[in-house]
């Protein structure tokens, strides 16, 4: 796919270090903008990223809508039983991988430094600041993650044993595990091409990259299933996580400058000039600490659901992909902002990261309610049309319907962890606080469940779950403008507040509708329409700050569409 998200970048100005310290709530300007000379790059700069959000969502709704394809799939064949199960338990891998070296780790730390590299380029002599981060940093890394694929492939006994202790197939289990194993190599290299292209301002070839890896799943299921059994289902994981790093090498390679003269001081010495390293273990442990303990959520939800009912496993799983794809949405938003902010970080230019970081927080938490509206309202309806069929039944549709309503409580903890941490990170500077955060909402998380899961078996796994997130989310608003950047805190709260209340009010009305309306399908039609309208009327009467901006712009491109 040719990638023409963002035109050439001009030669960036010289590098302004960061403050060590908080970044100042600044006085705003007489009109509200920025400083006089920066006035004209908003504009274009606005262009780009919505151009560049709208491609990122077209490609992460087909990403998503294969991920169904590929959910549906797996249910028609092998319904919510031991197989599915112990599929499950080796779907850990990539879970934990695509977290870890993709979504939040490699993009926590490697954005800011090709960032911080890429505001270098020019201002330096030596070698270009990208290739001497690439020669640092590419091949150690390359050698770390075979070392763990292949321990991972030897310990897959042990890992199976701890992870789902009551499992009714550990040996399917560890097949699976040992297939699966393999992306966190290709998982790996999947995430550091999506760093440095998205720090280029190239979006497209990053958002391809669930397009094809669910692709990759579904063909190997189609084609293996009757022989292999649910292994294909593994065997097709190993396979997408290959063709993730296909999609994305053309255009990593194209970023990369020419090879030039050999340089005469070190490739570390040049990765590291002007400033302290980029990705010094400093830098890297918390960020490490910070990705492993959200996604030890799913690991204590898997634990705990393991001696349940044969199924409970299934259910989770399929209540959590639901649940999650209005959060996945919101965060395309700060997917595509996350390099603005970490280069104005890089340029000394707080006051911009500032303004970037609020529109973004509010914007996320338009987008992840709405869909926690119309997920509350028609769950059973969503379960119903995508998954009941085959093995999977009416039961199962239930089961699964009633836990997306206890997960979806957590969805604006979800959106607004993931939209907040980005800032902690971007300025390419050590900070636990983030992981003292996750810490402090996984043990709300591992205490809650333990209790509940006594009473409430799955439904009170998914509460613990919506309770520890959204523990996090409140703790990393308040801590997100004493450490890094001073946003207005009260104002964002107050800001989302608003978008609870519009949002109750969507659901309320999505709820009534489909009880109303005979069919899913049917009920599903009339709540897209029902949910977000009455959304909206409700959040413009409360005085939610982005509606007007957002009816206005509607008003413009309307005349423009007759």
């Amino acid at each position: 796919m040719t990638d023409t998200t963002a035109p050439p970048e001009p030669p960036p100005p010289p590098a302004r270090s960061a403050p060590s310290g908080t970044v100042p709530a600044p006085s705003p300007a007489p009109d509200g903008g920025g400083p006089a000379e920066e006035r004209p790059q908003p504009s274009g700069l606005g262009r780009v990223l919505a151009r560049a959000a709208a491609l990122t969502a077209a490609l992460t709704a087909l990403g998503s809508l294969l991920g169904l394809v590929r959910d549906q799939t797996i249910a028609h064949l092998f319904g919510a039983g031991p197989a599915t199960d112990a599929f499950l338990v080796a779907w850990t891998v990539p879970e934990l991988s695509s977290t870890v070296l993709i979504e939040d780790a490699m993009a926590l730390l490697l954005v800011p430094a090709f960032s911080l590299a890429l505001a270098r380029r020019g201002t330096e002599p030596g070698p270009d600041p990208v290739r001497a981060l690439v020669a640092a940093t590419l091949p150690r890394l390359l050698l770390a993650l075979a070392a763990a694929m292949a321990l991972l492939e030897l310990c897959a006994p042990a890992l199976v044993g701890i992870l789902a202790p009551g499992l009714r197939d550990p040996a399917l289990a560890v097949d699976c595990t040992r297939l699966t194993a393999a992306t966190v190599l290709t998982f790996g290299l999947t995430g550091y091409f999506s760093a440095a292209l998205r720090a280029h301002r190239r979006f497209v070839p990053p958002a391809a990259i669930y397009v094809v890896y669910n692709i990759g799943i579904v063909a190997t299921l189609v084609l293996l299933h009757a022989r292999w059994g649910v292994r294909a289902a593994a065997a097709g994981v190993a396979v997408g996580g290959l063709l993730m790093v296909l999609v994305q090498l053309p255009a990593f390679l194209r970023r990369l400058p020419p090879r030039g003269t050999r340089p005469r001081r070190s490739v570390r010495a040049a990765a590291t000039a002007g400033g302290p390293a980029p990705l010094g273990i400093a830098l890297l442990a918390p960020v490490i600490v910070f990705s492993l303990c959200r996604q030890a959520q799913v690991l204590i939800e898997r634990f705990l659901a393991a001696p349940l009912p044969a199924g409970a496993i299934s259910h989770l799983n399929y209540a959590q992909k639901v649940a999650q794809l209005p959060m996945v949405l919101s965060l395309m938003i700060v997917t595509v902002t996350f390099p603005v902010v970490a280069r104005a970080l890089a340029d000394g230019e707080p006051d911009r990261a500032r303004r970037r970081v609020e529109r973004d927080l509010t914007l996320a938490g338009m987008v992840v309610l709405l869909g926690t509206a119309f997920v509350i309202a028609c769950a059973p309806q969503i379960v119903q049309l995508l998954f009941q069929r085959g093995a999977f039944d009416a039961a199962d549709t239930g089961a699964t319907a009633s836990v997306i309503r206890v997960y979806a409580l957590g969805l604006l903890g979800q959106s607004m962890v993931g939209a907040l941490v980005r800032p902690f990170f971007s300025a390419a500077r050590p900070i636990w606080y983030p992981a003292a955060a996750m810490g402090a909402g996984l043990l709300i998380t591992v205490v809650a469940g333990a209790v509940t899961v006594r009473y409430w078996g799955i439904h009170g796994i998914a509460g613990a779950n919506a309770a520890g997130i959204t523990a996090t989310a409140v703790l990393l608003l308040r801590g997100l403008g004493t450490r890094v950047i001073a946003i207005r805190a009260g104002t964002v709260a107050a800001g989302l507040g608003r978008l609870v209340v519009a949002a109750a009010a969507a659901c309320a009305a999505g709820w009534a509708t489909a009880h109303l309306l005979p069919g899913p399908l049917l009920s599903l039609t009339v709540c897209c329409l029902v949910v977000p309208a009455v959304a909206t009327a409700t959040a413009a009467a409360v005085r939610v700050p982005e509606i007007p901006h957002l009816l206005a712009t509607v008003k413009r491109k309307l005349p423009h569409a007759r």
